[in-house]
């Protein structure tokens, strides 16, 4: 009998953190699957296994509560009542009430206020010294959501600082800080969003919160799903952009004719979201394993996107990239809600970025987030003349 395939990887050293892909690819050619003793998981590192997984409806999202759970409540509420932690018939019952805002066909309605949102915000800049993720990465997307729901824009360093706050509880290991920082955000923007549903019940507008309170979801499930967009609606957007537009300087790369396809590479280069986790309800084979019942397992998003076996020059950025079939949005029943968004958007600010500043380059070194489930910048110097 084989033995089972092990993985010592820390995902919390700070050499991982700060460049995971040479450690994925180890890995990635060691074995495609593996178990992770420290976290008591199974971690898949292939883009066939990483696909097959994510598509495979015995491997579910099921929440469980974190722990102090009365601590944790309010951090708690707005998990176990939200589409992303559930599995069908939950997850439609809870997606299907916000999917129409996300079509194709109303996302491109946003492309011109997209676009206006995009030069005000370059208009406002320094040519010759901004942080490209404060000044703009950050902003648009988060006027754009807020728009969309309905909250007014003077909430939206708010939002910004609440979904921070709570997105850092995703690592690995989370201190008292994060923890404490977490709680007081989702109390905090729960009650926000309490007030604006119960102004729209009310008094209903052509928004997405008037949309939510005229569903037969709890208040508990309309909070929560409305939270959910707010944070995934411009999370992905604002470290894609600034992940991909400083592998890009940093080579010396514009984006092509066809800036859409190099969007896409920035999703593929180097992933916003690199582990998603799931649960075994049965005993499921994938990878030259078998992961029993009740035993998890986690997606690594940035590994697959870096598979040889299905990216030509895995480590390359190449803005023209076709085919290109990563797995940044996730595949199966849970993939992104607003990926059609988020791809609007950062078509649309790349393209006006470039368009206003074509000699755009690093003007000192970018500051990472530090963390790695979600990959990102906090500051990104550049300058235009």
């Amino acid at each position: 009998m084989p033995s089972t395939p092990t993985t010592s990887i820390d995902l919390t050293d700070p050499d991982v953190v700060a460049d995971p892909y040479p450690h994925f690819a180890r890995e990635r050619a060691a074995h495609p699957v593996a178990w992770h003793e420290p976290s008591q998981r199974w971690l898949a590192f292939d883009h066939a296994s990483v696909s097959a997984i994510q598509r495979d409806r015995r491997l579910g999202r099921l929440w469980r509560d974190k722990e102090p759970a009365a601590y944790l409540e309010p951090f708690n509420l707005l998990h176990r009542n939200q589409m992303m932690e559930n599995e069908p018939p939950e997850h439609t019952r809870l997606r299907r009430p916000v999917a129409r805002a996300f079509a194709r066909g109303h996302v491109e309605r946003l492309r011109p206020r997209v676009g206006e949102l995009a030069q005000e915000l370059l208009a406002e800049v320094d040519p010759a010294s901004f942080d490209v993720i404060g000044d703009y990465a950050e902003p648009l997307p988060v006027l754009v959501i807020a728009e969309l729901l309905g909250v007014p824009t003077s909430y939206v360093p708010q939002l910004r600082q609440w979904s921070q706050a709570i997105v850092r509880m995703y690592e690995a290991d989370p201190g008292p800080e994060v923890v404490d920082a977490a709680v007081a955000a989702a109390i905090d923007f729960a009650a926000l969003v309490r007030e604006l549903i119960g102004e729209r019940r009310a008094r209903p507008v052509d928004d997405l919160l008037s949309d939510l309170a005229a569903t037969e979801l709890s208040e508990d499930e309309m909070v929560a799903s409305a939270v959910l967009l707010l944070n995934a609606g411009h999370e992905a957007s604002v470290n894609v952009f600034g992940n991909g537009l400083t592998a890009m300087l940093r080579r010396g790369l514009r984006p092509g004719p066809d800036v859409a396809r190099c969007v896409e590479e920035m999703l593929r280069f180097d992933s916003a979201l690199q582990l998603f986790e799931r649960t075994a309800t049965e005993p499921v084979e994938v990878g030259g394993i078998t992961v029993e019942q009740g035993q998890k397992i986690a997606v690594l998003l940035g590994s697959a996107n870096r598979d040889p076996e299905v990216f030509a020059d895995p480590d390359e950025f190449l803005v023209d990239r076709d085919p290109n079939d990563h797995v940044a949005f996730g595949v199966g029943v849970h993939f992104c809600l607003g990926a059609p968004l988020a791809r609007m958007e950062l078509t649309e600010s790349l393209g006006a970025l470039w368009s206003a500043f074509p000699s755009l380059h690093l003007t000192g070194e970018p500051t990472s987030r530090g963390t790695f489930v979600l990959r990102g910048f906090h500051s990104v110097p550049v300058g235009g003349t």
